[in-house]
C-alpha cells in the first residue's frame, strides 16, 4: 500500500472506530508497518486540516472527530477532473484560497485508479499566473464575511485615486475572472462592490455589521443579474438574487 493509499484508510480506519481512540501500536499492526511511519502519517493528516487529535495517557490515542468529515465519495475520472481544474483556478488571488488547498489535498489523498490518474494528468497540464491580491486583504475579507465583522479599506479605483472606506460587507461577487466584495458602504452610504485585487489594506474594526440584502445592493448596478452559480445550487438557499 502507498503512502497516499494508507493516508487515507488510517481515516477511514479512525472514522469507524470513533469516538474510540486507537494507538499507534495497533494502527501500525492492522497496517504492517513500523510505528514511526504512522506517527508521520498522522501528524500530516494533522497538518493537512483532517480533524485527527491524539489523547494522551493510559487510554488514550488517535481518534477522529465523525461530524468534521465526509463519508467516502467516489468520483469519477470525469469529476476528478473537474474538481482538479476547478481548485487550479482558487489561487492566492480567490477568497478562501487557503481552505481550498487543504481540501484538494484531501481530495487527492482519497482518490485512486482512473480518477486519481485522471485528476493528476490534468493537474500537470495547468499553470497560473501569481496573484496579485495581498493575502492579508483576502484574509481580512474572509473573517469580515464569516463573522458579519465591519471593514476599514484602503482601496483605488480604476483612475488610481485611493479612499477610506468604511463597509458593511454582504457577499462576494465573481464576473470575468474578478472577484468583487459587495458591501454597503458607509462612506457613500451604499451599496459598492470592491475589486479585491484593488483593495490595499483591509482592517477588521471588531464592530459587528448591519445584515444587507446581497440582491438589494446589486440592484441599478453591472451586477444586477448576479445568479448563484448552478455548481453551488445544492448549497445555495432557496432564494434568488
Amino acid at each position: 500500500m502507498n503512502r497516499t493509499a494508507r493516508l487515507y484508510a488510517l481515516v477511514e480506519e479512525l472514522r469507524a472506530a470513533a469516538p474510540r481512540p486507537l494507538t499507534v501500536a495497533a494502527l501500525a499492526a492492522r497496517f504492517e508497518v513500523g510505528t514511526r511511519t504512522v506517527q508521520r502519517d498522522l501528524q500530516a493528516l494533522m497538518a493537512a486540516g483532517v480533524p485527527v487529535r491524539t489523547t494522551p495517557g493510559r487510554g488514550g490515542g488517535w481518534s477522529i472527530d465523525p461530524a468534521m468529515t465526509l463519508p467516502p465519495i467516489r468520483f469519477t475520472a470525469d469529476e476528478a477532473s473537474a474538481l482538479a481544474a476547478a481548485l487550479a483556478a482558487a489561487d492566492a488571488s480567490v477568497p478562501y484560497a487557503g481552505a481550498a488547498r487543504t481540501a484538494a489535498q484531501k481530495i487527492a489523498a482519497s482518490l485512486t485508479g482512473p480518477a486519481s490518474a485522471a485528476a493528476r494528468e490534468l493537474a500537470a497540464r495547468i499553470v497560473a499566473l501569481p496573484s496579485r491580491t495581498d493575502s492579508a486583504v483576502r484574509d481580512a475579507v474572509e473573517q469580515a464575511l464569516t463573522d458579519d465583522m465591519v471593514l476599514r479599506l484602503s482601496y483605488v479605483d480604476a483612475a488610481g485615486r485611493e479612499s477610506d472606506r468604511v463597509v458593511e460587507p454582504a457577499g462576494l461577487l465573481t464576473a470575468d475572472g474578478r472577484w468583487y466584495l459587495i458591501a454597503w458602504c458607509r462612506t457613500r452610504r451604499a451599496g459598492r462592490g470592491f475589486r479585491l485585487d484593488r483593495i490595499a489594506t483591509a482592517v477588521p474594526t471588531g464592530e459587528r455589521a448591519h445584515p444587507h440584502d446581497l440582491a438589494e445592493l446589486l440592484l441599478g448596478s453591472a451586477g444586477a443579474g448576479a445568479a448563484h452559480p448552478a455548481a453551488l445550487g445544492p448549497l445555495a438557499p432557496v432564494r434568488s438574487l
